[in-house]
């Protein structure tokens, strides 16, 4: 027999252990010894013979034990059934002692006090506790609780939760149970990403920039992958496909630890480094792992083939010695060597002194909480669940007592504790949102969305804030707890923030980032931000704060993973763990319980142990695939975890009792309970004053210590200083740093800039402490003060590539370079007096130094020929000084004390210095240089940055020795710079070195020797902005016309060369403008009934503006200044876009790009068209006439050509071909001009021969049209010479003299030279944001805006012939306005008690005006002027829409579309009141009278027909049967007009057969009222007319007489003095209302007698009515008497209509009507409610299902078409750009191209009987532009 350990039989006290090689499976062991069952591994186990039969399982087989006699228990004890004695005491205490339950059984249920809940198990708990989410009984039964309502505003899950309303069917699942997903509609639409967005492979949409960053912001890594090229890795590190680093060591060691497993394929064998073991699987793990009995390798190939050590596993209730061997659990501490080495007996085991006698009556034992004798000796245990949270254990006489720390009360079972306060909530980071979840039930929220990249988390309880980071904005944010206030707290300096934590009691903001390797502090409003802790951190992550012990804990995951700690000031720094941590991930400390957690994602593990260090154990290490953050509360660990998506829990002493709290989560980050207990209260050890410091003042462990910001040195204990005097400047392309040099720590601190894209070159200005810089990405030079402060640019305009920077501090001068242009420039440090000094023979300058002192300049070019250049600083004596052995010449650097100028060469890979003159040379570096690119000097030192190191070095200046690395890791390094106070003063230069001297005309930029005007100019939109290119000077540059407004789609461009006036067309806008060519005096000159204005002239000569319009297809002329305007040519234009005048010929041209494009001429007047060419045209885009030449250029996209031809169209012939996308094209002198969309450019050529083609300038996106100027040419002779003709509106030029021109509608008189002021018949209609007017006078049917102001929701419209005025009613601002027909003297008439006014009507003899409100179901009437205001008709209306007037006839009649359709009559009084139709209406809307064959006119919606009958409701007669959806009608002539809704046009037919329909006016949004202004329409007259008929307020005249009456509120003025109920006073009488008597004599008694005879009378009559109309309902067609219509809405928009009719049930004979909150007209990213069918004014859903019912069943009636609840649509106007990739994709597909301009048409679709039936909007395909 072999054993394992030697001489293990001789000593009893020892436990042996041997494997037989034998036969037989038997063992046998010695004397006094008792052998246990072999093993399965045929292992023997023997044991001291009096541990047989001892409770004890020594064996670790319990085969000592098996077939033991049950002990007797003594009299004090209590006997288990499983045979175990328990002492007494311990029945019914709740724990189970027993361990089978039976000490807890048959226990008598306790009396609870009344503020208290009885649980089914007996124990009582505050009533407080009862449904607070927490098993506070034990058993549960304080949780069986009814689920609560949900609010209006949330949704009910099915398990019966609460989420928010709009997370229902979002993609994203809230409920736990998913049924928020459940049941969504299909056709939800995909979000899209603007054209400066990124769209992640979920749809969410992230800012481009953040595109293949290296930063994973989309949350799946899909913004990373497809990347050409990724951020680099740091060393040590491996890039996965996918852009994400990991540590070097973990690539191929069998873990999937990049997101798209890139770093397991092509492995080889031999990937594990020396002090790795190589599992099967192929996985490494640490060597140390080897054989120590865990399965690392997770297939245990780790702990194969061990050698048998003899450290066995011992089984859970045995003790395991420190020898290795196992013992009895009970053989602990009792005062007997069982292991031999003593490790059962040793203090780290707790054990007690013993004093002999023991005894658990005595004392307990001594124990503090359980005691329990085991072999006559005491022995200490602890409750149920291991040990307890939050409390301590007191002796007392037979037993003890539990006790919790403050903030927390004993629990009914009298061990566990309770947090007081509020239940707790977990907060967690969601990446896009954050949410609170309550961890005891399913209550979700949602604190803060819309999110971009929201990663780590905290809270400040008592100031109600939350913090988080954003790692895609690398910023930090926070707001109130309730989710308002949203403020950026750090927005600078950040790379990737991980971590953060708040300190409670000293109100400071902690965070790490783990992209620059520092841990920072800051005040909670971000202000005196400090690095902490920058040396020897790698990757900090998770943050963790105790600031009751003034102390800071954080987790590194870098390639040397560990947990640390500091004092919160920076000292006592120590690693308190650094191994088996892999991605040690988040990290929390239980503040009453002493302890930390932390999470290891690559480990899977949760962890514990003590603040120390100390006491580490696993708490779970199965389950747990990607745990992320964790935190703690009560006696639970709580963690998110990415893998799952979930958010956990456990108990946080076992492990045990998992359960997911939430799941199926967007990306669950870091997660805190939000509780008061979670931030306890503590000493302030800085007391109320700051400690007396100036900045910070950070706690350490007993004491404070004052700290300064980063960069700022210490003036005393207590004080910092208020600015830097020493730093060093760098730029890092998307931010601009300093590294001070007041300290010591070095560490860079961001100056916070707004909108630095790509800066390159830097310099600065002591002076007014100024910071330069150029930005490459913005063409920009700016400058900001040297903390950030007064940013503002310089110069913007004609930059390409400033990649040189220098300051002239002396007099104060800014010099550049540009690489682009090919230039170095000069302007004064504000940007004004701008100059070019050098532009010839320059390749590609880069850097630029000046020296003032010596009056020198110095650059570097790294063209062809690689050289460095001096010249003087007004760019004379220029003189090559080095031009040998540079390949890339960098940075320079001036030494003004040894005369040297000193230069990097990234080719050469040197830095070297010369004489100022270039002798002298000597190279200072010349190893160990990648890239060196900026170069600074200062003091005896030497700087430079290098891109391929990726660091800032510094040397000495003389030697090059002592080479020190400043700061490393630094990705992108630009220039550098000192700043410093010292810089050496100047002298007094020649002041032509210095002087830069304004020129007197309108051009930014100067030239050598200044003009006095620039006259040669072209000047071209670019969409967003008007620029110009002066012809004068010997070079190209482009400067912005500072229009001080916002440009949004500029397309066509003119110019007036005799005021210097530029005019442009903006098709976004719709609007045409005008300012002076410096930018001032800025005006829109038309602002109405512009759609897509493609092309512009000016005529300078006549003083005419002539434009297209490819959306309306008209061509318009007007004044300059935008009045007269009139249309010219409307017929037969399908797409007109260029558009040329020759003034002197009298000719007009312009090119059509439709179907058939052509070349078109006419006189100017519109005379005499012609079309000149109309094949072999495709998109002739410019045109221009070259009057010297007496031809006609034009350029054609689609054929790449560019054309010319005589001026009649003969002779044609190409000029260029091809060209590639040419747009814009004019023509000065013998060059022609012309922009191309796919160069981006404007180019030159020969207008004769096209030959010479230059490039003029390049990298211009969004080219759209040009114009040359040249100012000094004579105008020419105007043809209507100076008396304008003799016209008196408008002159205009033909080829053989003028004609004179009234604006649209108004006809020329008799004289052919004069014009009214208005045209004398003519339409006005409104279309919700504008009232309108189409003059029947003229055939071009053109709708001219009446410019009222303030017009927001027009519906409703009249007109009063006598005085001139239009009537409109506002349904958003619910008033009643009228306006004189130029749009002044606009005044509010009603404006209060309005709810929806649908109707109106002008009583222009009695001056009354009429309206009916739908909203309060009235008709009211008042004098023109609003006053005198009476309610006439407020019952039996149900919805009251349209009304008009007959005053002739003394008649008013109305629509009503409510319950019971139909028409009505009453005298104007409201008196005789009478139906006239009733029976086969719909929606009865429009209403107009035919007074001259006196008839009546209305539209029916739902019918889809027009009907007529006489006054009296007789001879009905359908006068059209197929209309889509009148609105509105009126009557002219022969002619009925109408507004249809659905073709969005005004249409009209000959009133009399129905036929003739003509469409007149189409393509109008939101077409409403539409009336006829004419002579012949408002005549005739009444008693009324003439005084008011003697009435003092109200007259109203009656079919053979009329009555006066009173307003409702009286005003003041009498109107009577009694109260009569009729009366003759004179020739006047008054019913029913007070009148006064003129004469002063009473009444006959006769009248008063007649008059009550009368009413009695009239009341049997309508008693006599009401029961025949009764009777006869009854028999009415049940398919339509019964019906009820739904009309539609005009708040919504007309965009989308929705039609429906539904059979409803006579409960619902209320319609409601749902009101917009904003002006109509702004679509934009609104929600529109769109109310076209019934809104019920009940919510109750079973009502609803009843009327779904009575639908189906009725489902052929009315075309089948079905009843909807209020569906909500959004409406969003298309952006009216698309960015240069989708350009070049539309080139290539050659689609025929459209107007620039998204001219979208909704084609209506009608639906039968579905249950979203409306008008979907059907897109134009995309073509050539679509700007």
């Amino acid at each position: 027999v072999r054993t394992k350990w030697n001489g293990c039989l001789q000593n009893t006290l020892f436990l042996c252990s041997f494997t037989g090689v034998t036969s037989s499976t038997e063992c046998s062991c010695g004397r006094n010894h008792f052998t246990c069952a072999v093993s399965a591994f045929g292992e023997c186990t023997c044991i001291p013979a009096q541990w047989q039969c001892d409770g004890d399982n020594d064996c670790g087989d319990h085969s000592d034990e098996d077939g033991c006699m049950l002990p007797t228990c003594s009299p004090l004890d209590f006997h288990c059934d499983n045979g175990k004695c328990i002492r007494r005491s311990w029945v019914c205490d709740g724990d189970n002692d027993c361990e089978d339950d039976s000490d807890e059984q048959d226990c008598p249920p306790r009396e609870c006090e009344e503020d208290e809940f009885s649980c089914q198990n007996g124990y009582c708990i505050r009533s407080l506790w009862h449904c607070d989410g927490d098993n506070d009984c034990g058993d549960n039964s304080d949780e069986q609780c009814d689920m609560r309502k949900c609010s209006e505003k949330e949704f009910r899950c099915s398990d019966g939760s609460c989420i928010a309303e709009h997370w229902f069917c979002d993609g994203d699942t809230d409920c736990k149970d998913g049924s928020d997903e459940e049941n969504c509609p299909s056709d939800v639409p995909a979000a899209t990403c603007s054209l400066e967005e990124f769209q992640c492979a979920y749809g969410r949409c992230i800012l481009d920039i953040y595109h293949c960053d290296g930063d994973d912001d989309c949350g799946d890594w899909s913004d990373e992958s497809d990347c050409s090229s990724h951020q680099p890795c740091r060393s040590g590190e491996f890039m996965c496909n996918s852009g994400l680093c990991i540590n070097a060591g973990w690539r191929c060691d069998g873990d999937f630890d990049c997101d798209d497993q890139s770093d397991e394929r092509n492995c080889t064998t031999s990937m594990c480094t020396a002090d790795q073991f190589r599992c099967k699987s192929g996985r490494c793990v640490r060597l140390s792992w080897r054989c120590d009995g865990e399965d690392d390798c997770s297939d245990n190939s780790d702990e194969e083939n061990c050698e048998n050590t003899g450290t066995p596993q011992c089984a859970p209730d045995q003790f395991l010695c420190g020898n290795g061997r196992c013992i009895g659990q009970r053989k602990l501490c009792n005062g007997a060597n069982d292991c031999g080495d003593g490790s059962d007996e040793s203090p780290h085991q707790n054990c007690r002194p013993r004093t002999g006698e023991e005894n658990c009556n005595v004392n307990n034992g001594g124990c503090a909480q359980k005691c329990q004798m085991v072999r006559g000796m005491v022995q200490c245990t602890c409750h149920t669940g291991g040990f307890l949270e939050h409390q301590g254990c007191t002796n007392s006489e037979g037993g003890f007592q539990c006790w919790c720390e403050q903030g927390y009360e004993l629990r009914p079972d009298k061990r566990s504790c309770k947090a007081l306060g509020p239940e707790p909530v977990l907060l967690f980071a969601n990446r896009i949102d954050i949410r609170q979840v309550l961890p005891h039930r399913s209550e979700y929220t949602l604190l803060l969305n819309n999110l971009e990249n929201a990663i780590a988390l905290d809270f400040h309880h008592s100031k109600e804030l939350v913090f988080w980071s954003d790692v895609t904005l690398d910023r930090i944010m926070r707001a109130n707890l309730n989710g308002s206030n949203v403020e950026e707290v750090v927005s600078t300096g950040l790379e990737s923030p991980g971590g953060l934590a708040i300190d409670w009691i000293h109100d400071k903001l902690y965070w790490t980032d783990s992209g620059t390797s520092r841990i920072e502090v800051a005040n909670l409003d971000g202000t005196h931000r400090k690095v902490l802790l920058w040396q020897n951190l790698e990757k900090p992550r998770a943050i963790a704060l105790h600031p009751m012990e003034g102390t800071i804990y954080w987790t590194d995951w870098g390639n040397t993973p560990r947990i640390e700690y500091s004092n919160m000031d920076g000292s006592n720094r120590r690693i308190i763990a650094d191994t088996h941590l892999f991605w040690p991930n988040g990290l929390t400390i239980d503040y009453a319980g002493h302890r930390m957690y932390w999470v290891d994602a690559k480990h899977h593990v949760i962890e514990r142990a003590d603040l120390d260090g100390r006491n580490r154990k696993a708490v779970i290490s199965q389950g747990l695939p990607h745990p992320f953050a964790i935190t703690v509360f009560e006696d639970s660990l709580y963690w998110t975890d990415w893998h799952t998506k979930s958010i956990n829990s456990a108990n946080k002493f076992t492990g045990k009792n998992q359960e997911i709290i939430r799941n199926k989560l967007h990306f669950p980050m870091d997660i805190h309970t939000l509780h008061p207990q979670r931030q306890p209260a503590g000493r302030n050890r800085c007391g109320a004053n700051n400690g007396g410091c100036t900045h910070l003042c950070l706690p350490s462990s007993k004491d404070y210590t004052c700290a300064c910001p980063t960069g700022f040195r210490k003036t005393s204990s207590h004080a910092c200083a208020q600015s830097l005097d020493k730093f060093l400047l760098f730029a890092r392309r998307m931010d601009i740093r300093r590294i001070s040099f007041d300290t010591d720590d070095l560490s860079d601190d961001v100056i916070p800039l707004a909108d630095v894209r790509s800066a390159v070159a830097l310099d600065w200005d002591s002076k007014d402490d100024y910071v330069y810089w150029t930005d490459v990405s913005t063409d920009s030079i700016s400058r900001a003060k040297w903390d950030g402060s007064s940013q503002e640019v310089v110069v913007d305009t004609s930059l390409e590539s400033p990649a040189g920077l220098a300051i002239d501090w002396v007099t104060n001068k800014l010099y550049w370079t540009d690489a682009g242009t090919d230039r170095i420039e000069v302007s004064n440090t504000d940007g004004t007096m701008r100059t070019v000094l050098i532009w010839e023979n320059l390749d590609r300058p880069r850097d630029i130094v000046v020296d003032p002192v010596g009056g020198f300049m110095y650059w570097t070019d790294w063209g062809a020929s690689p050289k460095i250049e001096r010249a003087g600083m007004d760019a004379s004596n220029r003189l090559v000084i080095i031009s040998s052995n540079l390949t890339w010449p960098n940075g320079l650097a001036i030494d003004y004390e040894s005369q040297r100028l000193y230069w990097a060469d990234a080719g050469m890979k040197t830095i070297e210095y010369a004489s100022l003159d270039g002798s002298n040379r000597k190279v200072l570096i010349g190893s160990n240089l990648p890239h060196p690119f900026g170069l600074t000097l200062y003091g005896e030192r030497i700087y430079w940055t290098d891109w391929q190191a990726k660091s800032i070095q510094s040397a000495d200046r003389r030697t090059g020795q002592a080479r020190e690395t400043l700061q490393d890791n630094l990705e992108n390094l630009m220039d550098i710079h000192v700043f410093h106070r010292h810089r050496p003063p100047g002298t007094e230069l020649d002041p032509s070195h210095t002087e830069l001297r304004a020129c007197s005309g309108s051009w930014d930029v100067a030239q050598l020797s200044c003009k006095e005007l620039t006259c040669l100019f072209l000047i071209f939109a670019r969409r967003t902005d008007i620029r110009m290119v002066s012809l004068d000077i010997p070079y190209f540059a482009d400067v912005v016309v500072s229009v001080n407004v916002t440009m949004k789609n500029t397309i066509a461009i003119g110019v007036d060369a005799h005021e210097g006036k530029v005019y442009w067309s903006d098709s976004t806008l719709r609007k045409i403008s005008r300012a002076a060519l410096d930018g001032s005096q800025f005006e829109d000159i038309i602002t109405t009934g512009l759609l897509t204005t493609d092309g512009l002239a000016v005529d300078a000569i006549g003083r005419k503006i002539y434009w297209t319009d490819t959306g309306t297809n008209r061509i318009e002329v007007g004044n300059l200044d935008g009045s007269m305007r009139k249309v010219l040519v409307w017929q037969n234009l399908d797409s007109p876009r260029a558009i040329a005048l020759y003034h002197e010929m009298g000719y007009m041209y312009w090119t059509d790009w439709g179907e058939n494009a052509k070349l078109e001429r006419s006189g100017m007047d519109g005379s005499g068209r012609a079309v000149l060419i109309s094949n072999n045209l495709g998109w002739p885009n410019g045109l221009a006439v070259d009057k010297a030449g007496s031809q006609l250029l034009w350029a054609d996209a689609h054929t790449e050509r560019i054309e010319a031809a005589d001026l009649n169209g003969a002779n044609r012939r190409t000029l260029l071909s091809p060209v590639q996308h040419p747009y814009g094209l004019t023509l000065l002198d013998s060059y022609i001009y012309w922009t191309d969309w796919q160069t981006r450019s404007i180019h030159r050529a020969d207008k004769d021969t096209g030959a010479n083609v230059i490039l003029v300038r390049a990298n211009l996106p969004g080219l759209m049209d040009i114009q040359a100027v040249d100012r000094a040419r004579p105008l020419g002779f105007n043809k209507c010479g100076v008396r304008n003709g003799g016209c008196s509106h408008l002159c205009l030029p033909h080829p053989t003299g003028f004609s004179c021109a009234c604006p649209t509608g108004i006809q020329l008189k008799r004289d052919e030279q004069t014009c009214d002021s208005s045209p004398e018949t003519y339409l006005l209609f409104s279309s919700r944001a504008s009232i309108r007017r189409i003059s029947l006078d003229t055939s071009d049917h053109t709708d001219v805006h009446i410019p009222v102001p303030e017009l927001n929701n027009v519906i409703s419209l009249d007109y009063d012939s006598v005085d001139g005025k239009i009537y409109y009613t506002d349904v958003f601002l619910d008033v009643i306005r009228r306006s004189d027909l130029n749009g002044s003297n606009m005044e509010t008439v009603i404006g209060q008690g309005l709810k929806t006014t649908d109707g109106l009507a002008v009583d222009w003899v009695a001056r009354n005006l009429y309206w009916t409100d739908t909203g309060r179901n009235t008709i009211e009437v008042a004098r023109l002027d609003g006053s005198s205001r009476k309610v006439l008709i407020n019952n039996s209306l149900d919805e009251p829409r349209a009304i008009a007037v007959f005053p002739k006839k003394g008649y008013l009649f109305w629509t009503d579309w409510g319950h019971i359709a139909k028409i009505e009559r009453a005298n104007l009084d409201g008196s005789e009141r009478k139906i006239l139709i009733n029976t086969d209406l719909g929606w009865p809307n429009g209403l107009t009278l035919d007074y001259d064959t006196r008839r009546i006119y209305w539209v029916d919606a739902h019918l889809d027909r027009i009907e007529s009958c006489d006054l009296n409701g007789k001879l009905r007669q359908v006068l059209v049967s197929q209309v889509s959806h009148p609105f509105a009608l009126t009557q002219q002539d022969r002619w009925i007009y109408w507004t249809d809704w659905q073709t969005k046009s005004i249409q009209r037919v000959d009133k009399y057969s129905g036929r003739n329909k003509e469409t007149v006016l189409a393509n109008v949004e939101g077409l409403m009222d539409i009336i006829v202004v004419s002579p012949q329409r408002q005549t005739g007259t009444n008693a009324c007319g003439v005084n008011n008929g003697g009435c003092t307020h109200l007259c109203f005249a009656r079919a053979s007489d009329f009555v006066c009456a009173c307003p409702d509120e009286p005003d003041g003025r009498p109107c009577s003095t009694s109260e009569f109920t009729g009366c003759h006073l004179g020739s006047r009488e008054c019913i029913k209302y007070p009148c006064y008597s003129l004469s002063g004599e009473g009444l006959h008694v006769s009248y008063i007698i007649g008059g009550l005879l009368s009413i009695l009378f009239i009341l049997l009559l309508i008693a006599a009515l009401i029961i025949y109309r009764h009777n006869k309902s009854k028999f009415t067609d049940p398919g339509l008497g019964n019906l009820t219509y739904s009309n539609p809405s005009y708040r919504t928009s007309t965009q989308e209509v929705k039609i429906e009719a539904i059979p409803k049930p006579t409960m619902y004979n209320q319609l409601c009507y749902k009101k917009e909150t904003g002006p109509d007209h702004s679509y934009t990213k609104e929600k529109i409610k769109i109310v076209e069918g019934i809104c019920l004014l009940s919510s109750d859903e079973s009502e609803w299902d009843d009327l779904k019912q009575i639908r189906s069943s009725r489902g052929g009636i009315l075309r089948d078409h079905v009843c909807m609840k209020t569906d909500t649509v959004s409406i969003q106007a298309s952006s009216g750009s698309l960015d240069d990739t989708e350009t070049e994709q539309l080139l290539q597909e050659e689609q025929s191209e459209c107007s620039s301009v998204n001219t979208a048409a909704a084609t209506p679709e009608r639906r039968g009987s579905l249950p979203d039936t409306g008008w979907k909007h059907q897109r134009k395909p995309s073509t050539e532009s679509e700007v």
